[in-house]
């Protein structure tokens, strides 16, 4: 890598027919590229094979974030004119911190009407990276008023209507508050991982509400000039608890499943790699050069070109290796972004 680190570093040629538009039937049933970070080998397989690269003593952990319906569609009540809001964070007393198009016109104090009235909104502050905080007005019980009118907010790439809601959510998913789902742990089945727990690999859980830090680009071509949007993670005494004697015995490696889950881990980390319990805010930016403190090893997808994600991998699988991974999985026609296929980083 060089010195400087331009965002044009991690660009790569991406042909619009590889990227996957819906999932496929069986969720295990994707590709799965494992990559040797040693030595840059690369193996094709098949997702549900994962248990063959996984030991007894390794300890896998998922964040179990739940996508809620944060896409709503509706219309500005002063004109009629179309807007659409994405929720990003519950802020409390009903206030989210919402994404709005078009953003020029909803300016403090407009309002916004969705579903017949059911559900009305006003624009009561401006919030960072020009999001707007909405007040929300309605009758009855938020969750089941948000599932009737609110969207999967599926990622802008993805043009094709979503059938089965569950099917952008993971298996283990528990705790409502992501504006995007942690797709790598799209490919796990429960058959799957009662599979990994019979051949003694455990597992756990952490949480990080997905937020905009997903949906933003790099737009700054010297990507130490990025600023990363703060999301909300937690990790319980349990899983700090897990992880730490994984760490302190060697028994095993922390497999991360998600960029989420690796970025929630090295927050919460100290610099010999144990975990500290507890919730807080994470803006941490992870980018070549960057030394992990507790991950070791990580499953994800196929990240877009230039974005924080193919940086992050690229941190921890070497750029160089990544960057002829990206090129080997794009010749062999793998499945990207979303709903595409999966790369296991040993």
């Amino acid at each position: 890598m060089t010195e400087k680190l331009l965002k044009s570093d991690f660009y790569y040629e991406l042909p619009e027919e590889l990227i996957a538009q819906d999932p496929l039937e069986k969720r295990d049933s994707s590709r799965l590229m494992v990559l040797d970070r040693n030595t840059g080998r690369i193996k094709h397989d098949t997702f549900s094979n994962i248990t063959d690269y996984l030991h007894p003593g390794d300890l896998l952990v998922l964040n179990d974030t739940k996508v809620i319906p944060a896409r709503l569609i509706g219309s500005k009540e002063e004109t009629g004119a179309a807007v659409e809001i994405l929720l990003l964070r519950n802020k409390g007393n009903d206030i989210w911190e919402c994404l709005v198009r078009p953003g020029k016109k909803l300016r403090q104090g407009a309002r916004v009407t969705f579903g017949d009235g059911k559900l009305k909104g006003e624009i009561c502050g401006i919030a960072d990276e020009g999001c707007r905080l909405v007040k929300f007005t309605y009758e009855g019980i938020w969750e089941e008023v948000l599932d009737s009118l609110g969207e999967m907010p599926l990622p802008p790439y993805i043009t094709h209507k979503l059938q089965d809601k569950n099917r952008y959510q993971t298996v283990y998913a528990r705790y409502e508050g992501s504006a995007a789902a942690p797709t790598a742990g799209l490919h796990f089945t429960d058959e799957l991982l009662e599979r990994v727990r019979s051949m003694g690999v455990d597992t756990a859980f952490v949480t990080l509400h997905v937020g905009l830090g997903t949906f933003r680009p790099v737009k700054e071509d010297n990507i130490l000039d990025h600023h990363m949007h703060t999301e909300w993670y937690e990790v319980t005494k349990e899983t700090a608890d897990k992880i730490n004697a994984v760490k302190q015995s060697g028994s095993g490696r922390v497999i991360c499943v998600g960029t989420t889950s690796c970025r929630t881990l090295e927050s919460a980390a100290d610099d010999a790699g144990l975990i500290k319990a507890g919730s807080d805010e994470t803006d941490i930016f992870i980018y070549p050069g960057y030394r992990f403190k507790s991950v070791d090893a990580l499953i994800t997808n196929f990240h877009l070109p230039e974005s924080t994600l193919i940086m992050l991998v690229s941190a921890l699988g070497g750029y160089e290796n990544i960057m002829a991974a990206y090129k080997e999985a794009v010749k062999e026609r793998y499945r990207f972004f979303s709903f595409g296929d999966a790369m296991f980083i040993s």
